[in-house]
C-alpha cells in the first residue's frame, strides 16, 4: 500500500547571477538531485522557480535615477500625493527614494493600523483607547502624540520615522497623513501616485473619476528609461531592493522560461512535467500579523497543466455523513470509490465544503514559498511530486 502522498523538495542550485542560462541551471540541478536522492520523475510532477532568480538572470533592473525620471515625466509639478505604500525596507524604500529624488514635495497617505500586507504602524490597543477609529484622518503630529514612535516587533523600526528620513535625505519635503480612505489624498493634492497592490485598478479608476491626475506603481517603468529594465505588465510592483541605488523588477520573461524548462525535462525524462515561476505565497504570520502577498500575482508564468482549481471532496464530510456507519478498511474502500466516481466539476456541491477554493498556482506558490524561504536555504527551485494525487491513487 502506498503510504506517502505529496513530497516537496527544495533543490539547491549554484548562486545565480545576471545573464546566467537559468533554464540550463534548473534542469542540471534537477538531474543532479535525481542522482543524489534516488527519485524518479513522474507525470504531473511540478518544478517551481522563484521569481527572484528569474529577475536576476534576465538582468531586469532599474536605478533610483530611473524611477525619479519616470515619476518626474508623469508628474511635472514635482508635488504629489503618494497613497498606501507598504511599509517595507526591501519592497518600497528604494522606490520611495526614487520618488523623492524626482519630487519637491510628497504628501504620503498610509492606512492604519497596518498596511495592505499586514505590517503594523501603531499599537492597536492604544488605538482602541484613543479618540480615533478606523474612519478617522490622523495627522503626523496627532500620530506621534497618541502612538509615539511605535516600533515593529520584528524589525525594531518605526517606518514613519524611517520613511521621513529617507525622503528628506533626497531634499524632498514630506507630510504624512493617516487614513483608510484613499479619497482623503484629494484634500491635499490631485497629482497622485497610488501604491496599493491588489486593489490597484480599482483605486486608480476611482481617483481618475474624482478628477485626479493619477498613476499607479504598476504604471511606472513599464517602458525603459534609457537602457534600464522595465516590466510592461506590472511596472514597479513586485520589485525588490538590490542595492541602495538599484531595484530588481518582477520578471518579464517567465513564459519563455517555463516552456523551455518543460520541453527539456520532457525530452530527458519522457514525463509530462509542469513548470511555474512563483513569488509570494499567501499566509499570515500569527505573531507579526504579516501576510506575504507583496507581489502583484503569485505566479507570473506557468505551463498549461497548472491552470485551474482543485476539484476535491472533503474526506471528513463524506466519512461523517455518507459513510457514518462504516469503519476501517471498509470505510477506506468506500471513500476511495467515492473519489473515483466524483464529478469532473464539483463547484457548489456540499461534498466540497471546507476545501480551499483557490487557484492551483496560488496554492502551489504558497507551498513553494514556505519551502524555499526568503533567506539562506539556497533552494530557489522546488520540486513537487504527488500534488495531484488523492487517496484513490495507489
Amino acid at each position: 500500500m502506498r503510504c506517502v502522498g505529496t513530497v516537496v523538495r527544495g533543490i539547491r542550485t549554484p548562486i545565480i547571477k545576471e545573464n546566467d542560462d537559468l533554464a540550463t541551471i534548473v534542469v542540471d540541478a534537477l538531474m543532479a538531485a535525481k542522482e543524489s536522492e534516488g527519485f524518479e520523475f513522474k507525470d504531473k510532477d511540478i518544478v517551481a522557480i522563484t521569481e527572484a532568480v528569474v529577475g536576476i538572470s534576465e538582468g531586469n533592473y532599474v536605478t533610483v535615477d530611473d524611477v525619479a525620471q519616470d515619476v518626474q515625466n508623469k508628474f511635472p509639478s514635482k508635488n504629489i500625493g503618494v497613497t498606501n505604500p507598504i511599509l517595507s525596507r526591501n519592497r518600497f524604500s528604494i522606490i520611495l527614494k526614487g520618488i523623492a529624488r524626482g519630487m519637491d514635495k510628497i504628501t504620503l497617505l498610509t492606512s492604519f493600523p497596518a498596511d495592505e500586507v499586514g505590517n503594523g504602524i501603531l499599537d492597536e490597543e492604544l488605538l482602541e483607547k484613543s479618540e480615533y477609529n478606523l474612519g478617522s484622518v490622523i495627522s503626523e503630529e496627532e500620530y506621534k502624540e497618541t502612538f509615539g514612535s511605535w516600533k515593529h516587533p520584528f524589525t525594531g523600526i518605526n517606518m514613519i520615522d524611517f520613511y521621513r528620513e529617507l525622503i528628506e535625505s533626497e531634499d524632498c519635503e514630506v507630510e504624512f497623513v493617516f487614513s483608510n480612505e484613499v479619497k482623503t489624498i484629494l484634500d491635499y493634492n490631485t497629482d497622485v501616485l497610488t501604491c496599493d497592490i491588489h486593489t490597484r485598478e480599482k483605486t486608480t479608476k476611482f481617483l481618475k473619476e474624482e478628477g485626479a491626475n493619477v498613476y499607479g506603481l504598476h504604471q511606472i517603468l513599464t517602458e525603459p528609461i534609457g537602457d534600464s529594465g522595465c516590466n510592461p505588465d506590472f511596472g514597479l510592483l513586485g520589485s525588490n531592493k538590490a542595492t541602495e541605488e538599484r531595484l530588481k523588477l518582477f520578471p518579464k520573461t517567465g513564459d519563455a522560461l517555463v516552456h523551455e524548462v518543460q520541453k527539456r525535462l520532457i525530452d530527458l525524462t519522457g514525463k509530462q512535467i509542469e513548470v511555474m515561476v512563483y513569488g509570494d505565497g499567501a499566509f499570515k504570520d500569527p505573531v507579526g500579523k504579516i501576510w506575504e502577498l507583496a507581489d502583484p500575482v503569485v505566479s507570473p508564468a506557468h505551463t498549461e497543466g497548472l491552470v485551474g482549481y482543485p476539484n476535491e471532496i472533503k474526506l471528513k464530510y463524506v466519512s461523517d455523513n455518507k459513510f457514518a456507519d462504516l469503519k476501517g478498511d471498509e470505510l477506506k474502500e468506500a471513500i476511495k470509490e467515492e473519489i473515483r466516481q466524483k464529478d469532473a466539476d464539483l463547484t457548489g456541491q456540499m461534498i466540497t465544503e471546507g476545501t480551499t477554493p483557490r487557484v492551483l498556482t496560488d496554492l502551489i506558490g504558497s507551498l513553494c514559498d514556505l519551502t524555499s524561504g526568503s533567506g539562506d536555504k539556497g533552494t530557489p527551485v522546488v520540486f513537487i511530486q504527488g500534488y495531484f494525487d488523492n487517496l484513490a491513487n495507489e
